[in-house]
């Protein structure tokens, strides 16, 4: 077989982490759960996660990845008894990745769809365009027109990309047709990312050096732009503004906790291949901490760049902020394109956000499908590293997936994506795989072995606080947010209006439970 890869540079295993978990929930999820939850109050619950939860297990991964130098289930030959946990992290990446990939599809789609003088969900007389369209929404107009009509221009974008993007069916009951121009999309998007990978490391490696660092300067680029429209900071305060008393809710602090487990992309095996590939002497310590500050930073600046643009929405419309903040997939591919098309040059800010939101989601997208290629490689390494073995491997792995994928681009296929993100790879699924992989580790194997261990690794022994957190910090803090997240469960509700039916709950409860169930 050929012998085990390892990454030719120390920024090509920096660049692959951050672009793995530097994704599209630091764009649209971090911002509107900060604005939702009471603004700078909300960064206090999210810290605190960060420190007891994201950080440590964060380092236990890529440490344990890089002591063992196996992938994300052989790794776990350090603590046999914890051998489950590799395998329920391979299950959620696997589902995570069919998934994750559809956003990738939609951006592609509004990305071909902006290549016009002008952006076809700005104007009305489109056969999908609803009774109530609104070509030209002002401030002036707002005055002239009563409330009802300016509400139904709110519900309008909403209803253009249900209509036009996602050709949306009644339920989930019914599935439809595949729609060709989404199908088409998600192809593409597993091809790019079929080559992204295809050579290993040394191809990902490489790739990472553009799609990790590009989204960084459209970023800036955007913020740039944003913070200088009318408006931006009524939008930045509406984004900051604390709102102390909302610390009282506990679901404040669940939304934190997920927002850390989601955005660090810890518990799907990733991380532990990626720390795989790396020499035995790497300062993974020093290296963990610069990438958790990226990025928890990266989300922080993202509400700057996405609440000054709505701020100028809010103002050209005259309407509330609260109006035009959505959640979600919404903030991305409602909300901020609607509001684009009021800047000058819509055309050309629209083609630099979508070229971002394609690159902020494929390095994370093949970064992980490369988590999960590793973990299985090397449970078979004698077949898989012969020949082209492992290029055909990816090859069918990248084929399958796009054929399940497939059910997500119908007419009912958002209501199959929402089941996937809702069970899945759900916070109750990261928060029973985080308490497992940090009580193998700390009360198994030993914390203070484990500790001896990445002492020899990093060749100086640095301060025991990340110990103790995984002994007694993280065990608690995910065992009482797993407790609330199961006694506070609700089923599934699409846009506060579809409830799904019982056996559509019943298939969700068989997706997390496919992965919850190794570990036991």
């Amino acid at each position: 077989p050929i012998p085990r890869e390892k990454w030719t540079r120390k920024m090509d295993f920096i660049l692959s982490v951050a672009g793995g978990f530097v994704g599209l929930g630091n764009v649209w999820r971090f911002p509107y759960l900060c604005y939702k939850n009471g603004g700078g109050a909300f960064l206090i619950p999210y810290v605190i996660f960060l420190v007891l939860g994201g950080i440590p297990i964060f380092f236990l991964e890529v440490a344990l990845g890089q002591y063992m130098s196996e992938g994300g289930v052989t790794s776990w030959r350090l603590v046999p008894i914890g051998t489950g946990i590799g395998y329920a992290s391979m299950v959620i990446v696997t589902l995570l990745n069919i998934y994750y990939i559809v956003i990738l599809a939609w951006a592609f789609f509004y990305l071909f769809q902006s290549f016009t003088s002008e952006l076809p969900w700005g104007k009305c007389g489109q056969y999908w365009n609803t009774p109530c369209c609104v070509a030209t929404y002002s401030k002036s107009l707002n005055r002239t027109l009563n409330a009802s009509i300016a509400g139904n221009f709110m519900l309008h974008r909403a209803a253009k990309n249900r209509r036009r993007v996602l050709g949306l069916s009644a339920g989930l009951e019914h599935v439809g047709t595949i729609r060709w121009e989404l199908a088409l999309c998600l192809l593409l998007a597993w091809v790019v990312c079929y080559f992204c990978i295809w050579k290993g490391v040394k191809s990902t490696g490489k790739v990472v050096y553009f799609t990790a660092t590009f989204p960084f300067l459209m970023l800036i680029i955007l913020l740039i732009r944003g913070v200088t429209l009318p408006g931006a900071l009524t939008g930045i305060k509406f984004y900051l503004t604390p709102d102390i008393n909302k610390l009282g809710d506990p679901q404040v602090w669940i939304d934190a906790g997920t927002q850390i487990f989601f955005s660090f992309a810890i518990c799907l095996g990733a991380l532990v291949s990626l720390g795989s590939y790396n020499k035995f002497n790497n300062n993974c310590y020093r290296d963990c901490i610069i990438l958790s500050l990226v990025n928890s930073g990266t989300s922080f600046i993202s509400g700057f760049a996405i609440f000054s643009v709505l701020g100028f929405m809010a103002e050209e419309q005259g309407v509330h902020i609260s109006e035009v903040a959505e959640s979600g997939p919404g903030l991305a591919f409602i909300a901020y394109p609607k509001a684009i098309t009021l800047m000058p040059v819509s055309t050309l800010w629209a083609i630099l956000f979508f070229i971002m939101l394609i690159l902020l989601g494929l390095d994370s997208q093949f970064v992980e499908t490369e988590g999960f290629i590793t973990s299985f490689v090397d449970l078979f390494p004698r077949q898989l590293r012969k020949g082209y073995n492992r290029e055909i491997f990816i090859a069918l792995t990248c084929l399958i997936s796009y054929l399940i994928g497939l059910t997500m681009v119908t007419n009912g296929g958002m209501y199959v994506f929402q089941l996937f993100d809702y069970y899945a790879a759900s916070g109750v699924c990261l928060l029973w795989v985080a308490f497992f992989e940090a009580g193998a580790v700390a009360w198994f194997y030993g914390g203070e072995r484990m500790w001896v261990n990445i002492t020899r690794m990093v060749g100086y022994r640095p301060l025991p606080i990340m110990k103790y957190i995984w002994i007694f910090g993280t065990p608690l803090l995910t065992t009482c947010t797993f407790i609330y997240a199961m006694v506070k469960f609700e089923p599934l509700v699409y846009n506060k209006v579809y409830v799904y039916p019982e056996w559509g709950t019943a298939i969700g409860w068989v997706l997390a439970l496919s992965s919850m169930v190794f570990i036991p």
